[in-house]
C-alpha cells in the first residue's frame, strides 16, 4: 500500500457508542487504486465509513497491472472517556 486514508468516526455510530471491526473486500484495479469494496462484515454505520476511506487507498500496482483482490479489517474504538 502506497496511500492510506483513516476511517472518520460516524457522529451517530459514536453518539451510540458503537464500536467493532468492518471486514471488506477489495478489488484492486491494475493501476493500483480500489475499483471495488464489498462490506463481508460490520455495522451499517461503520462499513460505510470504512468504504468511504478504502475507496481512497493506492497500492503499487503489481507485476503485468494485473488486478487482484484482498480482504482488510478495520477496527472501530471510540477513545476511553473518564
Amino acid at each position: 500500500m502506497i496511500h492510506r486514508v483513516e476511517p472518520v468516526y460516524p457522529s451517530k455510530a459514536r453518539a451510540e457508542r458503537i464500536e467493532g471491526m468492518v471486514v471488506l473486500e477489495l478489488e484492486i484495479a491494475e493501476d493500483g487504486s480500489i475499483a471495488n469494496a464489498a462490506v463481508i462484515s460490520g455495522d451499517p454505520l461503520l462499513a460505510s465509513a470504512a468504504v468511504q476511506a478504502v475507496k481512497q487507498w493506492q497500492y503499487q500496482p503489481g507485476p503485468g497491472g494485473v488486478a487482484s483482490r484482498t480482504r482488510v479489517r478495520l477496527q472501530f474504538t471510540l477513545p476511553v472517556t473518564n
